[in-house]
């Protein structure tokens, strides 16, 4: 078994990551990391997800191609600028709710809403508001959160945040958590 992608990549994907490059965005969620957003996706049929932290799209292309037609996805990002390239390229997919809003504010005014699945991949939901975004988890939902291992973009001090965070969930007994010290390292994490 080898580390590589031999499925299609999604539609979109090239596009933005062309558009990515251009635009000097350097916090995308790599190809590995998507690739198992996608399969996860997929598991949840008729599903209801949240992205906390769009970005350009390239995670949000993964999560719609392994989603059924039958699921929704909110994805929220505070940058205008940077979630412009998922609109230009996913927004017409009728599946795809793209909201440009502090990821803070639409947690406290959305925290009656339940997912199936929830990949925070910014402060709000992972770092910040986590028990907001963990009680808008349904039973038996995930909760994917990367960027575990260090990186090369980590301000300093955030290694002890990632730290604490990691030991934080290793002792709630609500969640089921598997850490994959693999691509960015991920932990994913389901709602007993």
């Amino acid at each position: 078994m080898e580390e590589t992608i031999n499925q299609a990549l999604p539609s979109a994907y090239r596009h933005i990551q062309d558009a990515t490059k251009a635009a000097g965005f350097t916090m995308a969620s790599d190809m590995m990391t998507c690739c198992l957003l996608r399969t996860l996706a997929a598991t949840k049929p008729s599903g209801k997800f949240l992205e906390l932290g769009t970005g350009t799209g390239l995670s949000t292309a993964w999560i719609l191609d392994g989603m059924d037609r039958h699921s929704s996805l909110i994805s929220i990002d505070n940058d205008d600028k940077i979630i412009g390239i998922a609109k230009k390229f996913l927004g017409d997919d009728q599946r795809l709710n793209l909201i440009t809003t502090d990821g803070g504010d639409w947690i406290t005014d959305n925290r009656e809403q339940k997912f199936d699945y929830i990949f925070a991949d910014t402060w709000h939901g992972k770092y910040l508001m986590l028990e907001e975004a963990l009680q808008m988890l349904n039973k038996g939902g995930l909760y994917i959160i990367d960027d575990m291992l260090p990186q090369p973009n980590w301000p300093e001090g955030h290694h002890e945040k990632v730290a604490n965070l990691i030991k934080y969930l290793d002792t709630r007994t609500d969640l089921v958590l598997t850490k994959q010290v693999w691509a960015t390292g991920i932990i994913v994490a389901v709602k007993r």
